[in-house]
């Protein structure tokens, strides 16, 4: 068989000289094609190279990314326990204020002073470069308001604790526990403010507190004091009016009978028997009817039971008293 062979040779048309001229190529024509295919190759790998970087992810890309996420995770969910936390804190301070502080006549301790002023330091500024900072920057805050809340309201109580043993006499005459045994909170009736007249039907301001409790329960004092008066008063029926000095009174209404040798002037003590619940009066029914007075004017009792109650059993008394919207009396 024969064999042919194939002509590589080629030829370029010359427009000057009307011919076909055979194209000469030296080493430069080869190069140039080497460095263009090259350089073609290059872009290729580059585009390739780019597409794998913003794409795709490394191992120890893929563990970094998981890892943030993580501690952006855990640092929501630190946020929420440090609400939660400062929520506390705020109900303490709260009653230290307008309880304790009111109590023992301590001055007032400004919100200012409590939580401080976190909104200008330079202090979270070294958070600024992380791609989490807004989330790490608002938790360290929290966290330093609540540290100053705790700092605070320590100093506040190692206060309150030193004005109490230089009060130890007005602690004693201060209504300090509930007129009837009440522990499991079910003799809770009526709450103190704006109540539905259960004779009259119509909306008035209850000044006291009711306990409903079958007839002959044990009433007592709720602080040292002397008796000022002992019998009928209009709308109370049999009453009892105890002065404990320091400019605070209580009273005892609808009772059905006192204590033998109970007349005024005589003295008592936190935890006496005074009386017993009855239903005289204007009333519904067997209750005790209790008010706290300070310099003459009616206060809500439920803040005057600090020694018989814990902070739960006082929160669940003020919900059961301000769902009580008719009183007995």
């Amino acid at each position: 068989m024969s064999k042919f062979k194939i002509d590589k040779t080629h030829y370029k048309f010359n427009p000057h000289t009307l011919k076909y001229e055979k194209v000469v190529r030296d080493w430069k024509f080869y190069i140039g094609r080497i460095s263009g295919v090259l350089a073609i190759g290059a872009l290729i790998g580059f585009g390739f190279f780019f597409i794998y970087a913003s794409l795709l992810q490394s191992p120890s890309e893929r563990r970094l990314m998981e890892e943030n996420n993580s501690i952006r995770a855990q640092y929501k969910v630190l946020s929420k326990q440090l609400d939660e936390a400062i929520e506390v804190m705020n109900v303490i301070e709260e009653r230290d204020e307008n309880f304790y502080r009111v109590i023992l006549e301590a001055d007032s301790i400004p919100m200012s002073r409590r939580t401080g002023n976190y909104d200008f330091t330079a202090r979270y500024r070294q958070w600024d470069d992380l791609s989490a900072s807004s989330i790490v920057k608002e938790t360290t805050k929290k966290m330093d308001i609540l540290n100053r809340m705790i700092y605070t309201q320590s100093q506040s109580f190692d206060e309150l604790v030193t004005l109490a043993r230089q009060n130890e006499d007005r602690l004693d005459h201060l209504p300090a526990i509930m007129p009837v045994m009440n522990k499991d909170l079910k003799r809770t009736a009526s709450g103190y403010g704006r109540r539905i007249d259960p004779i009259y039907r119509t909306l008035r301001f209850h000044n006291g507190m009711d306990f409903s409790a079958p007839i002959g329960t044990e009433i007592f004092a709720t602080g040292a004091g002397v008796v000022t008066f002992v019998g009928w008063k209009q709308g109370y029926g049999n009453c009892i009016i105890i002065n404990h000095g320091y400019g605070y009174a209580t009273l005892y209404g609808h009772i059905s009978k006192f204590k033998k040798g109970l007349r005024k002037g005589t003295r008592v003590s936190r935890g006496d028997v005074i009386a017993f619940v009855g239903n005289t009066g204007k009333s519904t029914g067997p209750h005790l009817h209790y008010e706290v007075h300070v310099d003459g004017k009616p206060q809500n009792p439920q803040n005057y039971y600090y020694l018989d109650l814990s902070p739960e059993q006082y929160d669940e008394m003020i919900r059961i008293a301000a769902n009580s919207g008719k009183m007995f009396d």
